[in-house]
């Protein structure tokens, strides 16, 4: 059997099982039975917390609410981290998974918003990977799959999606840092809540800005015909 068809059966066989296992752990993947979880894994709870994270992703459980346990469960600075790292390994699964093994029911999941995703990558290559984490333009986890579909190099969607990832990543995980200390009562809870409002407030500017320095329109967008919007 030639060598490359041995290594793409092993990746729909692999892709299979993480398709099985999100499935499967679909309805116990809420925050407060994934923190009773870690508390018991002690220095194996940051590994089981991305597993967990990446397996939502493919799962279609929304990231934020992993993102805001990160901060509550390992702080501001580790939890974005964490979070970074287990949306990137997720929305890579999905990736493979819409490009190995599921792309006619991504493309039927996607319908009109693939073909502005595929020409948004065919137009700006990893640039608009970059746009779409950067400003949400369309949901995570099916863009994720949509992304799969397109001819975009893996490394460059990966690594597009990590460092664009980040700013939305780190005001999510303060939140949810602030608002844990919020309810403990800590000293530094009033600091701890005016740096995720202050995150939260750059990350919404985000797409203003975005949209002033760049000379094409967003891909929810139509062609302006006279001046600026």
């Amino acid at each position: 059997m030639p060598r490359r068809l041995i290594r793409k059966a092993l990746i729909v066989l692999g892709l299979t099982l993480v398709i099985a296992l999100a499935w499967a752990l679909r309805d116990h993947l809420q925050v407060d039975v994934l923190r009773a979880t870690l508390d018991d894994l002690g220095p194996w709870a940051p590994l089981a917390f991305m597993g967990a994270y990446a397996i939502a992703a493919v799962g279609f459980v929304p990231g934020s609410v992993f993102t805001l346990a990160g901060g509550v469960l390992f702080g501001p600075l580790w939890g974005t981290l964490y979070s970074l790292i287990g949306a990137t390994v997720g929305a890579g699964l999905a990736f493979l998974v819409a490009r190995h093994l599921a792309a006619d029911w991504v493309a039927r999941k996607a319908g009109g918003q693939l073909g502005r995703v595929i020409a948004g990558v065919e137009r700006e290559g990893w640039r608009f990977v970059a746009l779409t984490r950067l400003v949400p333009l369309f949901p995570f986890n099916l863009l994720n799959y949509a992304l799969g579909l397109t001819r975009i190099p893996l490394a460059h969607y990966l690594i597009a999606t990590f460092v664009c990832m980040a700013p939305g990543a780190l005001a999510y995980t303060w939140l949810g840092y602030a608002g844990a200390e919020a309810i403990a009562g800590g000293e530094r809870a009033i600091q701890a809540v005016l740096i995720a409002l202050a995150l939260l407030a750059v990350v919404l500017f985000l797409p203003r800005l975005i949209r002033r320095i760049r000379r094409q329109p967003l891909p929810d967008e139509k062609p302006a015909t006279g001046g600026d919007a």
